[in-house]
């Protein structure tokens, strides 16, 4: 199969970590996988939208009340239909919107779990016709022909998505690239798309809610408006692939596919066309690497990848990924926002055919985050791991976080409780159990408390959060090859020792610290090996067993139930 730099993976956008839509038991966990559509004919125009999110308020106002509080599941079902009827209806910029949605299917009610499980990231293709009004506009010439751009231009397109599709062609110097093409009616829509957002936020918010969400809005836009930009993009790979140059851990293990900026323009993007194995072809991933299931694989690899398996095994993969996402929020400061399986490939490495190489696409969303800011994630992941629950306390209140433990648990990805008051299990009280408008009024308030100054919380958590949680299910999905959380924290510990402006006596404390912690650590790396070791046991007898991140996820299932009185689907976590 062949996947390039330019095939289109919608960014899923959590807008607000842990609050959106309280008295449906949202919380922002794990990414979904979302269909991306394009512009119909019938589009809905904001009014539209407004109406809807107007029709969902009221009834919310009308019938989200204590004595109908055994017809709530029945008002789930009603809203989960209209803004799934909504958001496939419309298409465009606003299935964008709706990742920020998916992305919080993990605690969303039942229904809203179905919803967005049965939605797909492919697209329909806009007709050749309106790629060649593109490339006229673009460049005022078509992709092919006597006065044309390539030497070949294939007018299937090869992946489609809510904002672009991908076409491959062939440059007359006889290299094979991969052509990204924006649809055309996005940007004609996008102001008109980000402003019903605006005020479908505010009305969430002061309307419904009661909630803060809208400050996250403008922050949201201002990226979203980015991805736009292919010109933006092609800095942004740029960008990634001269940091990728100055870290040694990683160079040559990971791959920035070429940018071909003569090609290029807004909405036009022409990279190097690479051939390889996506993350999200977990059976053709095993066979690659050689894992012992590879009978499991009938179709064949492309050419270009088959042969001898590569060596390392999928552990050798996953650990060079989660390094590359910890240099990236740790140490470069700079993070590709949407590590979806979909967006990464795998190939032997060019020069040394027996080593697998990772190559990342789609490089339309990045965050950058400051020094201040890297310090203190890397204090709070030390913390984290070490227990030192004053650090974690200090770091988190200065972002405006009311509840330090719950965001310790949305960090790890499992459970951190280091109140001395334990909340009841099974969204229980000392009067006994409660009902789903007791239990939605009780989540109102936990999540009102865990945001207690938004002007303090850093937006850039809103993009680290999902990177996080898609590089976890990534792993959970490959069997738990690695241990990640060490691997994370091992990282952001020797980031601090590496910090500019350090004086010599502040930068002996960091390493002396850094070793300290590396002996702690010792007990996670002991829960890992068992967790393999019952595995391998279980593979031996030909039983199916739990893998590490699978553990993670029933106990964070587990705390979901207990913390918020949410149901949540098995593997829901999964990227």
């Amino acid at each position: 199969m062949h996947f390039s730099l330019a095939q289109v993976h919608a960014a899923a956008i959590t807008p607000v970590q842990t609050a959106m839509v309280t008295e449906q038991h949202w919380l922002c966990t794990e990414p979904s996988n979302i269909m991306d559509g394009e512009y119909p004919t019938n589009y809905v125009y904001p009014k539209d939208v407004v109406k809807t999110c107007t029709i969902i308020t009221l009834d919310y106002k009308l019938n989200f009340q204590a004595d109908k509080a055994d017809r709530i599941p029945q008002l789930h079902e009603r809203v989960a239909d209209r803004i799934y009827n909504l958001l496939t209806s419309n298409g465009g910029l606003y299935i964008k919107i709706g990742q920020a949605i998916g992305a919080n299917a993990a605690l969303m009610p039942r229904p809203m779990q179905d919803r967005f499980g049965r939605l797909f990231d492919d697209a329909p293709q806009i007709p050749y016709s309106a790629i060649l009004s593109v490339f006229r506009s673009e460049f005022g010439r078509p992709p092919t022909g006597p006065d044309g751009i390539f030497a070949e231009f294939e007018e299937q397109a090869v992946a489609s998505a809510s904002i672009a599709q991908v076409h491959r062609a062939k440059l007359k110097t006889g290299e094979w690239v991969a052509v990204k093409i924006q649809k055309p009616d996005v940007s004609k829509q996008v102001e008109w798309d980000l402003g019903a957002f605006r005020i479908v936020m505010w009305m969430f918010e002061n309307w419904l809610f009661d909630m803060p969400v809208y400050f996250a809005v403008d922050f949201i836009s201002g990226h979203l408006r980015q991805e736009l930009d292919f010109l933006q993009e092609a800095r942004n790979a740029t960008t990634t692939a001269q940091f990728l140059a100055t870290e040694p851990r990683l160079n040559g293990k990971v791959h920035i596919p070429t940018v071909y900026p003569e090609y290029s323009t807004k909405r036009v993007l022409t990279a190097e066309w690479i051939d390889g194995v996506r993350l999200s072809d977990r059976r053709g991933i095993r066979k690659l690497m050689g894992e012992q299931d590879v009978g499991s694989h009938t179709g064949k690899l492309h050419s270009a990848v088959e042969g001898m398996p590569l060596k390392g095994g999928l552990r050798s993969i996953m650990h060079t990924m989660v390094e590359l996402f910890s240099a990236q929020m740790f140490s470069w400061g700079w993070v590709h926002c949407d590590p979806h399986p979909g967006n990464i490939i795998i190939r032997p490495h060019p020069t040394h055919q027996t080593r697998p190489q990772l190559v990342l696409l789609d490089h339309g969303l990045y965050v950058q985050v400051g020094e201040e800011f890297r310090r203190q994630y890397a204090q709070l992941w030390r913390a984290l791991l070490g227990t030192d629950w004053d650090t974690v306390e200090r770091v988190t209140r200065s972002w405006g976080i009311g509840s330090p433990d719950l965001f310790a648990s949305a960090t790890l990805m499992r459970p951190v409780r280091f109140r001395a008051k334990q909340e009841a299990a099974n969204g229980d009280t000392e009067n006994g159990p409660v009902n789903q408008y007791e239990q939605s009024l009780q989540m109102k308030e936990r999540l009102k408390g865990f945001l207690s100054d938004t002007d303090k919380m850093p937006k850039e958590l809103i993009f680290l959060g999902r990177n996080m949680r898609i590089v976890q299910g990534n792993n959970q999905v490959l069997g738990s090859p690695v241990n990640r959380i060490k691997i994370t924290a091992y990282w952001a510990s020797r980031s601090l020792t590496k910090m500019a402006n350090l004086t010599l006596q502040q930068r002996l404390k960091e390493y002396w610290h850094d070793t300290s912690f590396r002996l702690i650590m010792f007990s996670i790396d002991l829960a890992f090996w068992t967790s393999k070791l019952r595995q391998w046991v279980l593979a031996w007898f030909g039983r199916s067993g739990e893998g590490f991140e699978d553990e993670l996820e029933r106990t964070m299932r587990s705390f979901a139930k207990s913390a918020f009185g949410v149901d949540v689907e098995p593997g829901v976590f999964a990227g």
